[in-house]
């Protein structure tokens, strides 16, 4: 039906009813008594049209009548009432009189005709047009009874393709339990999860509350997972408001969903004032940190990126991506290795960058162990190349990206972070750059996250390896590890480590398992097994060392951290002699230059 053919319905409706509603009370209070009178034509004349401009006021021809709530029924009560009341009114001003009587009546059958005129519209799609759901669908179990949870119970009620048939809800608030929203039953809280999915034999979970913190989400899949139905949450609420998914388009819980904290937020205009319309330069560009890190300065109007990297696949693989995504956005590529002093100094010196991101460095724990001069060579002598040559372009800012394995190390690799860190405190005070570190722990999904490991032996059927039960670390996601390296430029003064609040720490054993239960399958199928631990690793990571820690937060959730003062000569001593050392030589120099502090440094190195 169209528009206009649709009104002049509703209103031939609703014409015939208010005509006829003055009349029919008159008689039902008056029913020998004749209802042709002048009092009653007007008044019958006065209602229609009243009716009409108040029905138009809010908007009770516009309406979709057959996804009709409450908020509709509160406009049919105000049109009709205020349509009475002007009716009474005119009564009293031409007649002196008010039927008081007829016209209460009157408004209530005006409620119950039009009222169920609009409302009936919905029962028939409702029981007629839609048919049943089958008899093969999912008992699916809602948690959360809020705005959420019943516009997923409702959209998969009047789905005819959804292949989920909601039984019960779940939810805390004691005010709705054991109470019934849209027929189906509140059952009670979290901990009915279980009883309920055997009782009603639910083979599917919706989590569908949008305002869940992680650690609330992670005590439901608690719960969820020691059943066998499938468990899913909702999609984001900016995702469904702006038509990328739509509500019943429903996702699988993720490992960054049960981290146990949620992502700090940051200051927009702080960042976007230091970068928009400026040359950022990004080494390490094309790695999984590096290459976030170019994502969200792209949001940030920067006048020109450039994407600095060894490899030149996962370079190009980046450019393309930027060039496909933010289409107006200056960029180009270096192929280039830290480890080239001269090149840097020459990449520098032609792209004079503002500010500095350097992402590039070697990672892997147990690789750096057996190759220590492989890490001496990229992550300190390629930091120095880099910051020096940052130095003699004038960049304004340089932020090297550091770990939390970098406080008191026991690897080569966080021992190489650390001397990393301190050519970096060491050139802020010579150079009028401001240079700065960040740390955080695990970052989930990057090349040297434990969890691509664990989904490639998940997928192999497994096991599943984890070196010890009681081992510890700080996790985050790429996103949120990239956001804070653009944050502390913003907040840099110079000679600090920033690091972040990342709550508490996640058990390794912990993660594999909730990846199996992600997975789909239990730890009788994917068993867990403990190797131990490998050379180099701790049981548990620091952010900040005991003499490191500011107890005040410079931003919510972040700290910085003044590490301790260093003698750099005995680093760039390191430089000169590493080659001519073994690697147990070279493994213990880095460990003693990394662990010990100026009077130290001053008796290794002989200097007085």
């Amino acid at each position: 039906m169209s528009y206009r053919k649709r009104i002049a319905a509703l209103m031939l409706v609703d014409s015939l009813i208010v005509l006829t509603a003055i009349f029919i009370s008159h008689f039902l209070l008056l029913p020998l008594a004749n209802p042709f009178t002048a009092i009653l034509f007007v008044s019958a004349i006065i209602l229609l049209v009243s009716h009409h401009v108040f029905a138009y006021k809010y908007k009770l021809y516009q309406k979709v009548w057959q996804y009709a709530s409450i908020s509709e029924l509160t406009g049919i009560f105000k049109a009709i009432t205020l349509s009475i009341i002007v009716t009474g009114l005119v009564q009293l001003l031409f007649f002196q009189e008010i039927y008081l009587r007829t016209l209460t009546i009157t408004w209530m059958m005006h409620v119950l005709f039009i009222g169920g005129s609009r409302f009936s519209w919905r029962l028939v799609r409702d029981h007629y047009i839609n048919p049943a759901p089958p008899k093969n669908q999912k008992n699916t179990l809602i948690i959360g009874a809020g705005a959420a949870g019943t516009m997923v119970a409702r959209q998969l009620q009047q789905s005819q393709e959804s292949d989920m048939n909601p039984v019960a809800f779940i939810d805390d608030d004691t005010t709705k339990q054991h109470l019934e929203m849209l027929n189906l039953p509140v059952v009670g809280g979290v901990e009915e999860i279980v009883s309920t999915v055997e009782r009603l034999k639910v083979e599917h979970i919706i989590i569908a509350i949008p305002s869940l913190s992680r650690k609330e989400l992670n005590t439901i899949f608690e719960e969820c997972s020691k059943t066998k139905a499938k468990t899913q949450i909702l999609p984001r609420i900016e995702d469904i408001m702006s038509g990328k998914v739509s509500v019943n388009q429903f996702r699988d819980v993720q490992v960054e969903d049960l981290l146990g904290r949620d992502p700090v937020e940051l200051d927009i205009a702080g960042i976007k004032d230091y970068i928009k319309g400026k040359t950022i330069l990004v080494t390490g560009a094309g790695g999984s940190i590096g290459s976030e890190i170019c994502r969200q300065i792209s949001k940030f109007e920067p006048a020109e990126i450039v994407l600095l990297g060894h490899g030149e696949n996962s370079i190009y693989s980046i450019e393309m991506e930027l060039r496909r995504t933010v289409s107006d956005l200056t960029i180009s590529t270096e192929i280039a290795d830290v480890q080239d002093r001269e090149k840097m100094f020459s990449i520098m010196s032609a792209r004079k960058p503002h500010v500095v991101f350097h992402a590039a460095a070697h990672k892997h724990v147990p690789l750096m162990e057996r190759n220590p001069e492989e890490a001496v060579k990229n992550n300190v002598i390629g930091t120095r190349n880099v910051a020096e040559a940052s130095s003699e372009a004038k960049v304004n800012t340089f932020v090297m990206v550091s770990t939390d394995k970098a406080v008191n190390p026991t690897s080569v690799m966080g021992a190489t972070k650390r001397i990393a860190e301190m050519v970096v405190q060491h050139m802020d005070m010579i150079s009028d750059t401001r240079f700065v570190a960040v740390r955080f722990g695990n970052v989930l999904g990057s090349r040297g996250s434990v969890i691509p490991l664990f989904k490639q032996q998940i997928q192999a059927g497994g096991p599943v390896t984890v070196t010890h039960p009681d081992m510890v670390r700080y996790f985050m996601t790429i996103p949120e590890a990239s956001r804070l390296v653009l944050q502390a430029g913003a907040l840099a003064e110079g000679g600090e480590v920033f690091v972040l609040d990342m709550g508490e720490p996640v058990k390794i054993v912990d993660l594999a398992r909730n990846l199996i239960k992600l997975s789909g399958y239990t730890e009788d199928e994917i068993p867990v097994v403990f190797t131990g631990m490998r050379p180099g690793e701790k049981m548990f990571e620091e952010l900040l060392g005991a003499d490191e820690v500011h107890s005040e937060q410079v931003y919510p959730k972040i700290y910085r951290g003044k590490t301790p003062e260093v003698n750099i000569n005995v680093t760039y001593e390191l430089v000169g002699e590493f080659e001519g050392l073994s690697k147990d030589q070279l493994r213990e120099k880095l460990l003693d230059i990394a662990n010990f502090r100026v009077g130290e440094f001053r008796v290794l190195s002989g200097v007085k």
